[in-house]
Order: C-alpha cells, then sequence, then structure tokens
C-alpha cells in the first residue's frame, strides 16, 4: 500500500564516481560514520567541540535549551562574528594573508589581506558610529558584488547592528518592502552594478524606494564612476565616511542569540519573509561545514559563485572563510562573459582548489561544449561542490569528466540546503563515492527524515515523501522577523518536524535524493512524480542543456506533463526533436512520464541564485498568478 505523500521513483541511475586517492587521503573528516554517529548520539558535546575552536568573549551556560519550537544555542556565551573573522587572524600569521580577491568583469583586481580587511572594516564601523548607528539597529545593504559590500556587512556586525542585504538589481518595491519591514535605519548603496557590460542603476532605484520609507535617516552611497552623482543632505559619499573614521573600532560584545542578520527570501505568497541568523551558533556551525564538507585547507584557495544577496554568499562569500581565515575568491558579473572561458579563466590564474556553484553554471558550462575547458590547465581544483536544486546526472557526469579531468584531480559533489538552514544538511563528503542523482548523506549534526503527510517516517529504501528536520543545529534560523508565528508554521506544517519543503527519498546506503519543491510534485494517473527525475530524463539526451517540467490538468490522467527544452549550441528545435526526447524519456522513465507537449526555448525563466522557476512556468502557462517574483532574473 502507497503511503499519503509517498512519491514514485523512475531514475534508475547506478554506477558510482569516486573521490581520487589525493582528495579523500587527506580529507579533514575520515571517518563520516563515527562523527555522524557521535554527533546525533551527544549533540551538546559535538557542537561544544566545535565551538571551542572559535574566540568566545564569556563562555556559555548551557550549549542547547529547546522549547520547541524554539530554541537556543550557547546560552549566556558572548562573541562577534566580525571579531572571529578578522581579529583573531592579527595575531598570527595569516595577517597579511589574502582573505579576499575580488575580480571585476571588466578584468578589474584587488587583493584584501586580513590586516587591510580589517582596518576597512574599521573604518566602515567607525562611519556607521558617528551616524548614529548602533547595537540592535537595522541597515540595509543594496551593493553590487564588490568588496565595499562585504566589508559593509562586517562594519554592522562589528557593532551589533542588523544588516538586511538586498541582492542589487531588485525593483524600486522590492528594496522599499524591505527597508520598511526592518525599519531600517540606514541604507548603504552604490552607484552602479555591472552585468554582461551594463549597468544597473541601483542610486536611481534606491532613489524611489526611499520615499516614504520613514525609519530611514542616512543613505550611504558607493560612488565607483567619475563624474560623481551629486548627494542630498541625507546622503554620505561612501569613501569619504571611510577616509575621515578611524581604524580602532573595538568589536561590540555580543549574546550568542543576538540576530546578525536579516536575509529576505521569497515564496508563493506576495510577502517575502525575513529569515533571521544569530551571531553564535551560525558562526559555529558554517565554520565547522566550511573546514569538514568543503575539506578547506590553509594554503587553498576558495571561489564561491554566488552573490551576498543570497545566504550562500552570506555563509560562503563572507562569514565562514573569514572566520576560518581563508583566500576567497568573488567576481562580479556573469561567469560567461565577456567569454564562454571565463570559469576555466579563474581557476587556471588563481589555482582555485575548491569551488562552491549551481547547478545552472554546470548546465551552462555544458550547452556551450567541452572545448573551453580542454584549453586550461583545472589540475590545482580538488573539490568542486554544487547546491541551490537537484543537480542532473548527466550535468554531473560532464562536469566530472570534462573540469574534474575523470576524477583524475578533482571530486565532484552535491549538497542541499536553505536559507533558514544557514548550512549545508546533506552533502556528499570528499572520502565518499559520488551517486549520480543523489545529493548524499546527512550531514553531522543533521537528523533528516522522510516522512508522509501525517509525519510518519518512510522507512522504505527508494520511496519518497516529504523531506524533515528533526532537530535543529546551532546554524538554523530562529524567526522570522517580525512574524514569528510565520517561523512556527514551519515547524508545525508536518507535526514535530521542520519541513523543507521539497520531497526526497532515501536509498538502503543512506543517500538522499531530492526531487523538488512539494509544489511541483507531478501527478499522474495517481502516480506522484518528482519534477527532477523527468528534467533529469530529458537531460540526459545528448542535445538538450537544461529542462523544466510542470503538470497541466488533464481530465483523463489529473495531470498531464509538459515540458520546456533549451537545447545545447548547434541544436534546433523541430517535430523530430519533440518525438525524440518524448521516445527517449519513455526509455529512461516510461510511458507514465512522458510530456505530452515539449516546447523549446532559449532560456528558462530563473532566480538571480540560478534557481529555475517552475511556478512562473506554471503561472504563465495556466493564466494564474504567479506570486512573488522579485529574484527573477531579468
Amino acid at each position: 500500500m502507497v503511503q499519503q505523500g509517498q512519491i514514485d521513483h523512475l531514475l534508475q541511475e547506478s554506477g558510482e564516481l569516486l573521490p581520487p586517492p589525493h582528495v579523500s587521503g587527506q580529507a579533514t573528516l575520515t571517518d563520516y560514520d563515527a562523527v555522524y554517529a557521535r554527533s546525533v548520539a551527544d549533540p551538546e558535546g559535538f557542537w561544544a567541540e566545535a565551538a571551542s575552536e572559535l574566540h568566545w568573549f564569556r563562555r556559555w551556560d548551557d550549549v542547547f535549551q529547546w522549547d520547541y519550537p524554539n530554541f537556543r544555542w550557547f546560552v549566556g556565551g558572548q562573541t562577534n562574528i566580525a571579531y572571529n573573522a578578522l581579529d583573531r587572524h592579527l595575531t598570527t600569521e595569516r595577517r597579511n594573508k589574502a582573505a579576499l580577491i575580488w575580480l571585476g568583469e571588466d578584468g578589474t583586481e584587488q587583493v584584501y589581506t586580513y590586516a587591510r580587511l580589517a582596518q576597512q572594516v574599521n573604518r566602515m564601523a567607525n562611519g556607521l558610529k558617528s551616524l548614529g548607528v548602533g547595537k540592535g539597529d537595522r541597515v540595509v545593504i543594496y551593493m553590487p558584488l564588490a568588496p565595499e559590500g562585504v566589508i559593509s556587512m562586517l562594519a554592522c556586525a562589528r557593532i551589533g547592528a542588523i544588516h538586511s542585504v538586498v541582492y542589487a538589481g531588485f525593483s524600486v518595491g522590492s528594496l522599499r518592502d524591505r527597508i520598511q519591514d526592518a525599519a531600517a535605519k540606514a541604507l548603504i548603496t552604490g552607484d552602479y552594478g555591472y552585468r554582461r557590460g551594463g549597468r544597473v542603476d541601483l542610486k536611481g532605484i534606491a532613489d524611489e524606494a526611499v520615499v516614504g520609507c520613514d525609519s530611514l535617516q542616512h543613505v550611504i552611497v558607493w560612488r565607483r564612476e567619475i563624474p560623481r552623482d551629486a548627494l542630498s543632505d541625507r546622503e554620505t559619499d561612501f569613501a569619504e565616511l571611510l577616509a575621515r573614521s578611524s581604524t580602532d573600532c573595538p568589536a561590540e560584545v555580543m549574546d550568542s542569540e543576538d540576530p546578525l542578520y536579516i536575509l529576505y527570501t521569497s515564496g508563493t505568497t506576495g510577502r517575502p519573509k525575513g529569515v533571521v541568523h544569530v551571531h553564535g551558533g551560525y558562526m559555529v556551525g558554517t565554520h565547522y561545514h566550511f573546514k569538514t564538507f568543503w575539506d578547506i585547507k590553509d594554503n587553498d584557495v576558495f571561489w564561491c559563485l554566488s552573490d551576498i544577496g543570497w545566504v550562500v554568499g552570506h555563509s560562503y562569500i563572507v562569514y565562514a572563510p573569514l572566520v576560518a581565515g581563508a583566500t576567497t575568491v568573488f567576481r562580479e558579473g556573469a561567469p560567461d562573459y565577456p567569454h564562454n572561458d571565463v570559469f576555466y579563466e579563474v581557476i587556471e590564474k588563481y589555482g582555485v582548489n575548491v569551488i562552491f556553484t549551481a547547478p545552472t553554471v554546470v548546465r551552462m558550462l555544458m550547452r556551450y561544449g567541452a572545448e573551453s575547458a580542454s584549453r586550461y590547465n583545472l589540475r590545482s581544483l580538488r573539490f568542486l561542490t554544487c547546491a541551490g536544486e537537484p543537480l542532473n546526472p548527466e550535468a554531473l557526469r560532464w562536469a566530472y569528466e570534462h573540469i574534474c579531468g575523470s576524477g583524475e584531480w578533482a571530486h565532484m559533489v552535491d549538497n542541499w540546503w536553505q536559507t533558514e538552514t544557514g548550512g549545508p544538511c546533506l552533502g556528499t563528503m570528499a572520502t565518499m563515492a559520488t551517486r549520480p542523482g543523489r545529493v548524499g548523506k546527512a550531514l553531522p549534526g543533521a537528523v533528516m527524515d522522510i516522512v508522509d503527510r501525517e509525519g510518519q517516517p518512510i522507512t522504505e529504501p527508494d520511496k519518497g515523501g516529504m523531506l524533515v528536520i528533526r532537530r535543529p543545529f546551532p546554524h538554523f534560523s530562529r524567526t522570522v522577523w517580525g512574524d514569528h508565528d510565520r517561523f512556527a508554521q514551519t515547524w508545525n506544517q508536518v507535526p514535530g518536524v521542520y519541513f523543507s519543503g521539497d520531497v526526497a527519498l532515501r536509498d538502503a546506503d543512506g543517500y538522499y535524493m531530492v526531487v523538488g519543491r512539494a509544489d511541483d510534485v507531478l501527478n499522474v494517473a495517481g502516480h506522484r512524480i518528482g519534477s527532477a527525475e523527468v528534467e533529469s530524463a530529458l537531460v540526459s539526451h545528448p542535445e538538450v542543456a537544461e529542462a523544466a517540467v510542470i503538470g497541466k490538468p488533464d481530465d483523463l490522467r489529473g495531470e498531464a506533463i509538459k515540458g520546456f527544452v533549451t537545447l545545447r549550441m548547434g541544436s534546433e528545435g523541430s517535430d523530430r526533436m519533440i518525438n525524440e526526447l518524448q521516445l527517449h524519456v519513455r526509455r529512461e522513465l516510461g510511458p507514465i512520464a512522458v510530456p505530452s507537449e515539449i516546447e523549446f526555448t532559449p532560456t528558462l525563466p530563473k532566480t538571480r541564485s540560478g534557481k529555475i522557476m517552475r511556478r512562473l512556468l506554471k503561472a504563465q502557462e495556466l493564466g494564474l498568478d504567479p506570486g512573488d517574483i522579485t529574484t527573477l532574473e531579468d
């Protein structure tokens, strides 16, 4: 008997991709089974040990308190994440180590050592204080992906202000909503951002957005272009603010549970939610996984292809790498501009060892073909990791062959997490075999499960249901800003657990497959099918680069499947190709999963973080309200 909420599993993947011996042999975490078992059996001892590696002005009294659904970590402890990211390195040889290597789309390069970055952060922190910004005040940051944005985030953290980064390029209404919801005291923005050779008028957007924002007292403007635009009485020049401020600014002593930042996420409703992360637990958890999952060594160069406007950029461009004392590359602009080889060029030029990117970047590279990769020396690369949405087996195998040298020099893995979790929950570690189509196992500290709609565990291997988290870990979000009931709902939607909103299945060895959002599950003739499986079958065709599928109402079958397909360069859509793709899906998954319609499209609608917006495709197809689409890429 099929349990309610169970998902049919159709995609039969076989084979494993083994990590190169030099990757698994030098891994920081070698005995996953023992470490994971300890993290579950003694979570307080496990996380206390992880926290002890970092600086605390006052040690905690209790590691963990849980009054369901509310929880606190390192209760009574005092710390500051910016102090851990900067000050604790300044008395070591890391002082003159490169902390950030920033690349502009036009080839500009800037390098910040830990000492120089600390000076600039202190100047900005003092500048904010001179404007009356202090502990607990909210500061909205609407900046391009540049060092000045990172400096602004760290300066806020240093003085105890709560930052809210809004992705540069969001609309007037989106920016205004976030300023007003947070009751922000200050806005930090730039004049322009650059992407694909064009300019985004950030200042023009900001000027409109601040109208009617009564809480806002100051606007700080980073003017990168000459001649510089004139400023109003309420506005302050970013560079001048730094120039007149001291390089000495002691870090504010923060309670472990004091808010660090608000990050607004979009959803199916028109109202974004402000996810809140805190200084102590967020620092401990993201740092732990940076060391153990991303397996960063002291001399590594790490490249995260995200943006500070997303949680990935918060956790793994800014905070965790700096707390760990790493060297991070980040780049403004598109990863295929000004030419298709930029991704490989950066790896070769900077000797990148570990990369964190999204499946959409891998599929983009696959669309351009393997010739570009063959022109560059990629042997510095050791670990290529993906997250953001399901990683198609075909895309994984392509990257493994052409970017990782068929495993000769690098391992290719997946991981899964959300804005709410702050860091990864599922993943394939450096010592584990990668299973195409599977994201990996539960990472230390994450108690994951698959349940039906009544919250009952689905224990049978490869039977899908709702992906849930049974116990909070330190880097889990604490609330939704100004709406704690909305936070509590995520712990009560399925009784007794946190419901991720995703559907997944788990094999007999504990490897999970995330098959899509619960809203994207297809219901065809009584079979519940994850969208990711049908999309993976389409992408496995040699002429397909990307695919998205939706369900359409059907009188006979309940839902019929429609596919939207982007072909690789050099291929053209035709009736013959539609028939060929339908036969291909039939061979891969069976007749129940064959799309009844296929539409060819040059691009798929994506968020700016690279996730395909299937609900937008469905809304457009059916004439429905798409909900909040502020994250839609232009």
